[in-house]
């Protein structure tokens, strides 16, 4: 199976530029191929998994890929999927952004050169887009760009009604010309994004013909799109509760990040092994079996979930978010450390108190995790109240340093899945 239909495959096309020719142009050749990531944010998010495995897949069938930072189009924002303006960063904000999304870059796709001496390529395009004056934009690139061309493109489209400024109406000639310099420097000539960057990556192959002499249509140059994903829920891929799921360890925790893919409904678990994993053709089918005859023992979800956690962090990590699963699955809080501890509770209600041994019936009050002494002195008699995972009856229970784990915390549970973190100062 060739790269093309491996992605076909795993439904991870969703437009190419001469399929055909495509086809061909990877089977006759060892083809440099980018993906660019632009500096938005301080780490990149699990939305960006699929291009970076992407470059991995066409790493591993032979090929050359280049992941380029967009420390020069991170200063202007792409209108791309946007209904409004982006805020714009300062340029020390995006030169530390674009620090740390390289770093990224370089742990999650392999940059040393792998069996087939095609090592993994990291570049900024701010070393050539923050050299370029405006009148080298304006003659060197603007001129092969009509305006009734740009305006035709779906990230202008899409704004016109609700305005959109010069500068975002620019950012499909910067990226445009990304594609210009990696095709003259490495002879890059493939260009892969999400299925929102058609018209930025369509944009950039007309400028590298524009821009040869008598406007060379002959130039084998094409792009490639993957599919926007969602989930059967029809809610947005990547968040939980509201926020996006980071690949930094210290925004999403490994632990959450663990949990985000246990968590994957069985519509969609297979479709996501087959996205996001190296996972043979055949144990995906037994995968796929097992959430077909056997789907409360949910085999799949922590199969895709362990794969997940140890390629963006390590065995470790991925052994400490199990180690705190099961934890908090039989109630053994005890067996935790500290860190586990903060990794676990970490969005539920705190309270802070002192190593002075205090009563338990004024804490759960205090600590709001009853309403009042009276509600209080029925959850302990109630056997509703655990400390550390033990249930506690004794209505003049004190909790002390024998509470302590680790001398930091306390981890009260009410009924079944109410946790509170008390914290010790």
């Amino acid at each position: 199976m060739d790269i093309l239909q491996d992605l076909e495959s795993r439904g991870l096309i969703h437009q190419t530029t001469d399929r055909k020719g495509l086809e061909k142009h990877l089977q006759n050749n060892q083809v440099t191929l980018y993906c660019g990531f632009d500096p938005t944010a301080d780490s990149l998010h699990i939305g960006h998994l699929v291009p970076l495995t992407m470059l991995r897949r066409f790493q591993q069938a032979g090929h050359k890929p280049i992941a380029l930072v967009g420390g020069g189009t991170g200063m202007i924002g792409d209108p791309s999927g946007r209904s409004s303006e982006r805020s714009l960063n300062a340029p020390e904000v995006v030169n530390g952004f674009t620090s740390k999304l390289q770093q990224q870059i370089a742990k999650l796709v392999d940059m040393e050169s792998n069996a087939s001496g095609n090592e993994v390529v990291a570049r900024n395009n701010h070393d050539w887009l923050g050299k370029m004056t405006i009148i080298d934009f304006l003659r060197d690139a603007g001129k092969h760009f009509g305006i009734n061309y740009m305006l035709a493109k779906e990230s202008v489209s899409a704004r016109i009604e609700q305005g959109i400024t010069f500068t975002e109406f620019s950012y499909m000639i910067l990226q445009s010309l990304d594609y210009l310099k990696l095709y003259e420097e490495e002879n890059c000539t493939l260009q892969i994004g999400g299925s929102d960057q058609w018209g930025n990556i369509t944009a950039g192959m007309e400028l590298i013909r524009r821009s040869r002499e008598n406007h060379d249509e002959n130039i084998e140059v094409f792009g490639l799109t993957v599919p926007l994903i969602t989930k059967a829920d029809g809610t947005k891929f990547g968040k939980t509760a509201g926020n996006a799921i980071w690949l930094d360890a210290t925004k999403t925790s490994p632990y959450e990040f663990y949990q985000f893919w246990i968590n994957t409904d069985d519509r969609d678990v297979i479709r996501f092994i087959r996205y996001f994993t190296f996972l043979s053709v055949e144990e995906i089918a037994e995968l796929e079996k097992e959430v077909e005859t056997q789907p409360e023992k949910r085999v799949a979800q922590k199969r895709l979930a362990e794969v997940m956690t140890k390629t963006v962090h390590d065995e470790a990590a991925l052994e400490q978010a199990k180690r705190i699963t099961d934890a908090l699955f039989s109630g053994d809080i005890k067996q935790l450390n500290v860190e586990e501890v903060e990794q676990a509770f970490k969005d539920v209600p705190n309270h802070i108190i002192t190593r002075e041994p205090v009563g338990l019936i004024d804490l759960l009050v205090d600590a709001k995790i009853s309403s009042s002494k009276r509600q209080a002195r029925e959850d302990v008699k109630n056997g509703a109240i655990y400390i550390n995972g033990d249930r506690v009856q004794e209505m003049d229970y004190h909790v002390d340093e024998k509470d302590h784990l680790g001398n930091k915390f306390t981890v009260i549970r009410r009924g079944k899945k109410k946790y509170f973190l008390i914290q010790v100062q």
